[in-house]
């Protein structure tokens, strides 16, 4: 075994708020084992507003802050100024080891400017395939690249482990710890939530059924969005019982197309909401209707159906499952598959019942205890996470 007085110096790089929530319980866990880990923070604020929330709710406080973030920036001018940066925070901190989560920008380019430095990649929620390299857009490619230069592969279920064996990674550098968005959602949710939006409030004292919609995929800009959003309206207007609470992502091809939509008086828009207030209103609503990656994650861990606004996912597990549906973003099959749900409790129940694939809320744990076996403080760790009623592809 390794001396306990030589720790792993760890970097692990993240921009986005899905990122930070994803990776937040795995930086807490490094952290109470600081007989083997130094644990550094980068951040280049790839969405600056909503990476925020997070880190504050967290009580993150990264040790390098790129702020990255300009108004309708371009992946190739986002893509220079943040490789240079961690060019040379990385030459400066020499970390032993530079862990990315996911399938964003900052993801790749983290791993990117490991590699020219010969430090090892460890991913996090690595093998996760469509098949299709526009969709979703980058998100696909991004993910397929780290898989390139990444040592280490923490995937969230053995589906995604197969991904993986059928591109030629090494068996012994994956791990399935399950995801850790579960791990985050599990310490969030609480019965007893007070919720701070008055809006919110007031929605949920009117006793009628919820539906909570979000949308913000590039591959979905322009017509699908417009689709989408006019499926939002008639949803509304065909089941008078129900309410929407519409969260409307930043990006101006989001506000413009939710402004194309027209208001109603059962429609209540938001901006994103913190994070904590995000996931106990998961917990209350009827349905939810979404192209969000993570919510088909965290939702079944909190028993409510998802109809996912997408033609593609790479999440194929919550298909298997029973947890959400593919509704693609046809307007009238949304409505159809909303409509459906809202008028047979038979089936709503079914899919909220459905067991949850993504994890049990220990992902974090079995990273840090992969890591300690590959720095060599410990043995190899024990079976993996296996979720129910799932086979490989």
């Amino acid at each position: 075994m390794r001396s306990s007085t030589h720790r792993a110096k760890l970097m692990v790089i993240f921009g986005t708020r899905p990122e930070a929530i994803k990776m937040a319980p795995v930086i807490a866990a490094l952290r109470q084992r600081p007989h083997a880990f130094e644990v550094t923070v980068v951040v280049t604020a790839q969405h600056r507003d909503m990476l925020d929330q997070v880190l504050e709710y967290f009580g993150l406080v990264p040790e390098y802050d790129l702020d990255a973030m300009t108004p309708r920036q371009s992946f190739t001018r986002l893509t220079t100024r943040v490789l240079c940066r961690l060019e040379e925070i990385l030459a400066r901190e020499r970390p032993q080891m530079v862990m990315v989560h996911g399938d964003t920008l900052t993801t790749f380019l983290a791993a990117l400017a490991a590699f020219y430095q010969r430090i090892p990649v460890a991913h996090v929620e690595a093998g996760l395939r469509t098949g299709n390299k526009y969709a979703p857009y980058p998100e696909e490619m991004m993910r397929r690249l780290v898989a390139c230069v990444a040592e280490l592969n923490f995937c969230p279920t053995v589906v995604a482990r197969a991904n993986l064996l059928a591109e030629g990674v090494r068996e012994e550098a994956i791990f399935v710890t399950g995801n850790t968005a579960i791990d985050a959602v599990l310490a969030t949710a609480r019965r007893d939530y007070q919720f701070r939006d008055r809006r919110v409030r007031q929605l949920l004292e009117t006793g009628k059924r919820l539906i909570l919609a979000e949308v913000h995929r590039r591959e979905n800009f322009g017509p699908p969005l417009r689709r989408i959003c006019r499926a939002f309206r008639l949803v509304v207007e065909r089941a008078p019982d129900v309410s929407m609470l519409l969260s409307v992502h930043r990006n101006p091809e989001v506000m413009e197309a939710v402004a194309e939509m027209g208001q109603h008086p059962r429609i209540t828009l938001t901006e994103p909401l913190s994070y904590p207030e995000w996931v106990n209103l998961m917990a209350r609503a009827y349905l939810i209707l979404s192209d969000s990656g993570g919510v088909q994650e965290e939702a079944p861990a909190l028993g409510t159906p998802v109809l996912v606004l997408r033609e593609v996912t790479e999440r194929p597990e919550a298909l298997v499952a029973g947890t959400v549906a593919l509704v693609g973003t046809d307007t009238e099959s949304i409505v159809a598959a909303a409509v459906r749900l809202l008028e047979d409790p038979e089936s709503r129940r079914r899919m909220a019942s459905a067991p949850n694939p993504y994890g049990d809320g220990r992902a974090a744990q079995r990273i840090a205890d992969a890591l300690e076996y590959h720095f060599g403080f410990r043995p190899r760790p024990p079976e993996p996470f296996r979720a129910p009623q799932l086979r490989s592809r």
